[in-house]
């Protein structure tokens, strides 16, 4: 099994010394023009708020650029159900699907699909919060898997409400049927998010390669899972997964971010506190 790094610290301390860096890569240091700006904002900000206070700071923001990616999926529904564009795949992949269904099957896709609903999914961020935090005593993860769940429900009301798409056929479904709009995918969004940051919390603590990427495989290995059981249920068209995944891959980056800047400020503040 993966191993944390050795000799574990608490609490800030521990974060500075073990979360601001994953393998080679430095957290905090940011090579991009936009990279470094944003760093100065945050030092900036952190001789008037806390640490957590940029983290929170910061996610409000992230959390209003996911808004504007949801109201950007407006702009490209007439693409999305233009038969002639992207849309022209939904019904022929429902027709193949169709012709491989059987009821063992069925079965076992809705139990595992209902490992990412709005029971399945609350659960896993609840256990990886409470674990994560307790034995890193710091907020941190709490923080984290809180905004990515709570941004990537805004980003699925917020999808459906304004695009309003129908779902596949009920003929063509498979039960229990669901009534709320298709587009985006709920699950697949909040299982891309969701398992995301979990996955990215555990490797910044992994000392070697192979966990680590064993790790980022599991979680876009279950992920994509959970996109596949949607279509192959019939509960969604194909490009409302793919728009769930793209949009939750890019909520899970504005957190990402969040975060490295947190780190940014704590080192600073730390370093000031010093």
């Amino acid at each position: 099994m993966p191993t944390d790094r050795a000799q574990p610290e608490h609490g800030p301390a521990g974060e500075r010394r073990q979360d601001t860096s994953v393998g080679s890569i430095e957290l905090t240091h940011w090579r991009r023009r936009l990279g470094h700006r944003m760093a100065q904002l945050a030092r900036w900000l952190g001789e008037v708020v806390t640490p957590y206070g940029i983290l929170l700071i910061t996610l409000a923001v992230g959390a209003a650029i996911a808004f504007g990616f949801s109201l950007l999926a407006v702009e490209v529904y007439d693409a999305v159900t233009d038969e002639d564009g992207i849309a022209g795949i939904d019904r022929p992949v429902l027709d193949a699907i169709l012709t491989i269904r059987s009821p063992g099957a069925d079965a076992f896709v809705t139990g595992f699909t209902d490992l990412a609903g709005t029971v399945g999914m609350p659960l896993v961020a609840v256990a990886a919060l409470l674990i994560l935090s307790i034995r890193r005593r710091s907020w941190t993860p709490t923080v984290l898997i809180v905004a990515t769940g709570a941004g990537s429900l805004l980003m699925t009301v917020a999808g459906k409400l304004l695009i309003g798409r129908d779902r596949p056929p009920i003929i063509d479904a498979v039960p229990p049927y669901e009534v709320s709009a298709s587009f985006p995918s709920g699950h697949t969004l909040n299982a891309a998010a969701i398992l995301g940051v979990i996955a990215y919390l555990l490797i910044l603590r992994r000392l070697t390669t192979w966990s680590r990427v064993l790790i980022v495989v599991v979680a876009v290995v279950a992920s994509l899972l959970v996109a596949a059981s949607r279509v192959y249920l019939g509960h969604h068209w194909v490009t409302d997964v793919v728009a769930g995944w793209a949009l939750g891959a890019a909520w899970l980056a504005l957190v990402i971010t969040a975060h490295r800047l947190y780190l940014t400020s704590r080192l600073r503040h730390d370093e000031a506190a010093a």
